[in-house]
């Protein structure tokens, strides 16, 4: 009998920092505010990893919001729900410029947060738009 795979020492810190992060940028649309607004009005601590993502995320909106345009054929990026359109956002700037990190990883999570803060439709979405994106930023 095979024991459980063990996460690997950061794995729930990651995932924790990109669910931050993911919180943040909504925030910052819904207010129409600058993220780095967002994680100075914040009492305890942000982790540089959730100040990365957050930040990188938020000066990639032009790049990534035209790649959820261009793949996501039937809706308009307005049309998509602010969390599921941060969500995208999130992951294609990690697809962009985290290569350390790999495809898998990146729409796995992406894949996991929709599925928590949004619905199972969601996450089938995130997964497909992801693939598509993935194939072509990350040849």
């Amino acid at each position: 009998m095979s024991s459980p795979r063990k996460a690997k020492v950061g794995d729930d810190e990651r995932s924790t920092a990109r669910e931050r992060a993911v919180h943040f940028l909504y925030e910052a649309e819904s207010r129409n505010i600058k993220v780095e607004e967002v994680i100075n009005a914040q009492i305890l601590g942000v982790d540089d990893l959730v100040i990365l993502l957050a930040k990188g995320t938020e000066s990639k909106r032009q790049e990534t919001d035209e790649l959820i345009s261009e793949f996501s054929h039937t809706w308009t990026i307005q049309r998509i729900p602010a969390v599921d359109r941060n969500i995208l956002r999130l992951a294609i700037y990690e697809l962009l410029e985290r290569h350390d990190v790999p495809v898998a990883v990146v729409i796995n999570e992406a894949v996991e947060l929709a599925k928590r803060f949004s619905t199972e439709e969601s996450s089938k979405y995130v997964n497909g738009v992801l693939s598509a994106i993935a194939k072509q930023v990350r040849i």
